[in-house]
């Protein structure tokens, strides 16, 4: 085929959609059914209505192939676990009583059994649920799920591609089960579940898929030989098959690197690259393997990721290239849109002259629109969307919104002593203890207390006018002393003022930052049923005034213990933001890092002695591909050290981390300099100390004995059983107690029990460490 007749056979297509529909119905419906005031069957039924809703909406935008399969009602990951059978051994009585209690028992744990272990979907804030895997394991397809959503949007008459995730991404997401040898690899697997793919795919056929999408983002990382070879091995079987749809492997996020030449000279039909700014270099790297001869490419030129408008002339310039390298080049984003929020024409209080630089999921679709008309009619039939979109790109170049000049002195005069304490851990250390007078396995909090019905509420009552502003800081002060009270009662040794006022740990200080806007129905989910909306940063970063130490204060005068100061760091503000495209992150997280730092500065003269600076989002944030790293960690780490550095040395800086794989960044956590880590620990039986202790981590850390993301109340002893376990890897006198994470998202109840239990385990074990 010519490059003129690819491109009048190019067609629109998406690889994923947001799953919550309009008002977040979705988490509605799930949370009432965990409630008991949903059933099943209507359960069912809003899925059914959310799906159709997109399909339909994308179909009406001029999209010619709607994905099916991406829909769940947890997580992607989990219900290709379902697909598989891959179902660990303490949930199978659970899942063959009730599927869908079981399902929610993986994901969510119950009190008898332990949930599966969660982390971050490669550098997104996107949590999945990690298959356990071991030598035993035996897989058996289920395709009931991906049959029954292909078959609805048939039935409306559409053309549909099932979106699986591929075999060898399954498997190198996958852990050793528990009980499992450590160095047991899942990829070992392979074989054994090639024959379960190729049924699923099989059932798809026989439903009446053309084509079936794999989705194999792990190739985008760096891989060894041996998992090269897995994937090369993967797509000869599965495109040897006979009487099957047509295959159309998936990679997005960065660039292929060697797994394109596996991929490109694959037996399968087509090939879904990312074109956009972090994987620029698959261009080059397509043409240099010779492009993609007989087959079908689906260039993912507007970016799935963030939130900013499509160059639709730098985007057509780079389809115009690649349609001299494949048989058919459709158009696409680069990634499934569940990491952007749904509708920017939702936003009502957004600056207009902002609102035309935005793009979330339907407006990238039509982006996506326009840019196949673009290549299959000629420029003339899209000439206005392009005059307008040149002038939207340049009214942001343009515009004094984006660019401060104080902001940038500012920034441009840091110096390295800037971001360096004053003395060593070891001579801090001391002052801090003598200052603090903190008993052996000290006891904390990560941050947040429940955030209660009557919390929203009230925050509600307040955007609405129904309450004054007085009246709603009574209910804080009344918040704040119930938690102050209740962690005294507890035995709890640093306390927290439980973060009554926040929103979000982002947006809370995003509000209050020049440079930041936020949005009103900007939702995106995180994990399971918990929907955030990251605000945007669309300017340059600046403190005008204090944002905590008011409530900090207020709360430390309520007790004598401790109260530690809560600050989110910069490099979760970044990344927990939609974040401006036009200068690099290091330059924004300075700027971000310099107003942090003013605000540490207010709370230590207010007499703030532990000040936390969260940020669990550094591992996410590293890129996928090694080379890349030590430029990330760099700016990275020299924000942190940039917002804490300023404080005096009986100052005691924490931080903290939650849910990633830290063994590959323990250097970039030490390079933090922080006097105290804490870390997601419990559902990875405490790997991360052990990783920690491997790297000789010299300061302290509190690795998490209580899964907050599970309903279910942790024993004492369960408790202590895990602190044991961390006491192994890290001498006592180094080693915190607390949670994985903070408590906003858990009930009252629960929160007591569990934080009872942790404190008599600390009691525990101190006493058997007394006694030693």
């Amino acid at each position: 085929m010519t490059a003129k007749s690819a491109a009048a056979a190019a067609r629109a297509t998406v690889y994923g959609y947001p799953r919550q529909g309009q008002g977040r119905e979705l988490k509605k419906a799930i949370e009432g059914y965990w409630k008991g005031r949903v059933d099943a069957d209507a359960l069912a039924v809003t899925g059914a209505g959310l799906r159709a809703d997109a399909w339909r909406q994308l179909a009406a935008a001029g999209i010619h192939e709607v994905p099916t399969g991406d829909f769940s009602y947890y997580d992607h990951v989990l219900d290709t676990t379902v697909m598989l059978g891959a179902i660990p051994e303490r949930h199978r009585a659970a899942v063959a009583a009730h599927p869908l209690d079981g399902y929610f028992a993986m994901a969510r744990g119950t009190q008898q059994v332990a949930p599966l272990e969660m982390t971050k979907w490669f550098d997104t804030n996107y949590h999945y649920l990690v298959p356990e895997l071991g030598p035993d394991t035996v897989f058996s397809a289920d395709s009931t799920k991906q049959v029954g959503e292909l078959k609805e949007a048939l039935a409306l008459g559409l053309a549909a591609r099932p979106v699986l995730v591929g075999p060898v991404t399954y498997l190198l997401l996958a852990k050793p089960a528990p009980g499992v040898a450590a160095d047991f690899e899942p990829l070992t697997l392979l074989d054994r579940l090639l024959p379960v793919y190729a049924e699923v795919i099989a059932d798809l056929r026989a439903a009446g898929a053309e084509w079936v999408q794999l989705d194999e983002p792990a190739l985008a990382q760096d891989r060894t030989p041996a998992e090269l070879n897995a994937a090369e091995r993967a797509y000869r079987d599965l495109g040897a098959l006979t009487d099957r749809p047509k295959l159309l492997v998936a990679s997005y996020f960065d660039r292929l690197g060697d797994a394109l030449p596996v991929l490109a000279k694959a037996p399968v039909e087509g090939l879904a690259l990312d074109f956009t700014e972090a994987a620029a270099a698959n261009l080059d790297a397509l043409a240099a393997v010779g492009g993609l001869p007989g087959k079908r490419l689906v260039a993912g030129v507007v970016n799935g990721r963030n939130i900013w408008i499509n160059d639709l002339q730098k985007s057509l310039s780079t389809l115009g290239t690649l349609l001299g390298l494949a048989d058919r080049v459709d158009v696409a984003a680069s990634c499934s849109l569940l990491h952007v929020p749904l509708d920017a024409g939702a936003e009502r209080d957004v600056d207009p002259q902002i609102l035309r630089w935005l793009a979330f999921a339907r407006q990238k679709t039509a982006e996506v629109v326009t840019l196949t008309k673009g290549i299959a009619r000629g420029t003339d039939a899209i000439a206005g969307e392009l005059a307008a979109n040149r002038a939207d790109l340049a009214s942001r170049v343009s515009s004094p919104i984006t660019r401060d000049p104080a902001v940038r002195a500012r920034a441009a005069a840091v110096t390295d002593a800037d971001a360096r304490r004053s003395q060593s851990y070891a001579e801090r250390t001391a002052a801090q203890r003598a200052h603090l007078g903190l008993p052996l396995l000290p006891t904390t909090t990560i941050g947040s207390f429940p955030q209660t019905a009557e919390l929203r509420t009230a925050r509600a009552d307040l955007r609405a006018g129904r309450i004054d502003p007085g009246g709603y800081e009574e209910r804080i002060r009344a918040e704040i002393q119930q938690v102050i009270s209740f962690q005294e009662q507890a035995g709890i040794d640093v306390l927290v003022h439980g973060e009554a006022e926040r929103n979000d740990m982002v947006q809370y200080f995003a509000e209050q930052l020049t440079g930041y806007l936020a949005t009103q129905h900007g939702w995106v989910q995180s994990y399971g049923t918990r929907y955030v909306r990251p605000p945007i940063l669309a300017g340059d970063i600046s403190r005008p005034e204090p944002m905590t130490v008011r409530w900090t204060t207020y709360a430390q005068s309520l007790t004598g213990r401790p109260v530690k100061g809560m600050l989110t760091g910069p490099v979760t503000m970044l990344a927990w933001s939609f974040v401006r495209d036009d200068q690099p992150l290091g330059d924004t997280a300075r700027q971000v890092a310099l107003a942090l730092r003013d605000e540490v500065a207010d709370l230590e003269a207010a007499g703030t002695a532990v000040i936390q600076v969260d940020e669990p989002a550094l591992r996410e944030t590293l890129p996928l591909r090694a080379t890349d790293h030590a430029a990330y960690l760099a700016w990275a780490t020299e924000a942190f050290r940039l917002t804490t550095s300023g404080v005096r040395p009986g100052t005691q800086i924490h931080t903290h981390m939650c849910y990633a794989e830290f063994g590959d960044i323990v250097q970039a956590i030490d390079d933090l300099d922080a006097d105290v880590i804490s870390l997601e620990a419990a559902r990875s039986h405490m790997q991360v100390a052990h990783e920690l202790a491997a790297h000789g981590y010299p300061r302290e850390a509190g690795p998490g004995v209580y899964d907050i993301h599970s309903p279910r109340v942790p024993s004492a002893d369960e408790a202590a059983a895990l602190l044991r376990t961390g006491l192994a890897a890290i001498p006592a006198e180094r080693l915190w107690v607390n949670p994985d994470c903070g408590l906003k998202t858990r009930g009252w109840p629960e929160t007591r029990e569990s934080l009872a239990n942790l404190v008599a385990a600390a009691r525990t074990v101190r006493t058997e460490l007394a006694g030693s």
